[in-house]
């Protein structure tokens, strides 16, 4: 498995952790708001970020597990600045809720990382009667990001630092539906099929992210967008799939990326002086990586940003 060890441009590779692609690095005085940050590589990411002396927001469906997380990471690390704020990404209410509270308690924000998500679900409606993997791993935080822009926007302008927002994406993006997003399709449960259902929810994090920062660039706004596979990791991600949850359980030791190592790529988007200035760009193993000819897609990301304004109005 020599491969797995090979380092890349950046000098990291698969197997470094989110603790050593952070090293060395202050990340004093920054705010950062993590979802999905109860479990798995959003409870990582929040832990290694507070490590490094961020004031990390945790969003958090399950309050109960949030603050447990929260205070198991403060007893590690008992200069940690962390906060738990209810947040359930497949309601827009809830959305909306979390980022007033956030936007009008004055706090700054320099990094939103959109981690939070579900995969390979039966097919169910969210609240708003979307399907519910579109719903929470995109439209969700669609509406997160677009909420918060404005204090990004404010405190990179205040602050003169970089503000980075960062959507987890998955390799799942290559395996989608053939028209890539089904744009009048996407509440069919007659064509439903969960796993290319996963991949066209990731592929729109991908879209997202890429129209974002071409956006932004435009705008000569300091700030960056990106988006990354982790890796495949064992956690409760695969809990919809009987099968995919027994071989995770059994072998997922042997064969799969620790949750450590899962959150490298984030927290080095997040945080490493080497992604300083780049934008709209698709990370790997904590190195640039090529994204899919849908995930290039100018025309694809364009018609996905209208379509998710619409749905969010």
């Amino acid at each position: 498995m020599w491969w797995f060890w090979r380092r890349g441009a950046s000098g990291f590779s698969s197997s470094s952790t989110a603790e050593e692609v952070t090293h060395g690095i202050d990340g004093s005085g920054l705010t950062a708001i993590v979802t999905g940050a109860s479990s798995g590589i959003g409870r990582e990411t929040a832990r290694v970020l507070a490590l490094r002396g961020v004031n990390v927001v945790m969003g958090v469906r399950n309050m109960a597990a949030g603050r447990d997380a929260r205070e198991e990471i403060v007893k590690e690390i008992p200069s940690a600045k962390l906060d738990a704020m209810e947040l359930d990404l497949s309601s827009m209410a809830s959305v909306r809720k979390f980022a007033s509270n956030f936007n009008s308690s004055g706090r700054p924000l320099n990094i939103l990382i959109n981690n939070a998500g579900v995969m390979g679900t039966p097919f169910i409606l969210s609240k708003d009667n979307i399907e519910l993997q579109f719903a929470t791993n995109h439209i969700g935080h669609f509406l997160l990001t677009s909420l918060l822009l404005d204090n990004m926007k404010k405190t990179a302008r205040k602050s003169s630092r970089e503000g980075r927002i960062v959507n987890v994406s998955s390799q799942g993006h290559q395996l989608t539906y053939n028209e890539g997003i089904r744009f009048n399709k996407i509440n069919d449960k007659s064509g439903y099929n969960r796993y290319r259902a996963y991949g066209q929810s990731k592929l729109a994090n991908i879209l997202h992210a890429n129209e974002l920062a071409r956006q932004l660039k435009e705008d000569g706004v300091n700030m960056t967008v990106n988006s990354l596979h982790p890796g495949v990791i064992a956690t409760n991600l695969f809990r919809h799939n009987i099968i995919s949850n027994g071989l995770m359980a059994g072998l997922g030791k042997l064969l799969f990326n620790s949750v450590q190592q899962g959150a490298a790529t984030t927290c080095y988007v997040a945080l490493h002086p080497q992604v300083k200035g780049v934008g709209g760009e698709y990370f790997s193993d904590s190195n640039l990586a090529e994204m899919s000819s849908k995930g290039k897609d100018v025309e694809l990301a364009r018609k996905l940003w209208d379509f998710s304004m619409n749905l969010v109005k």
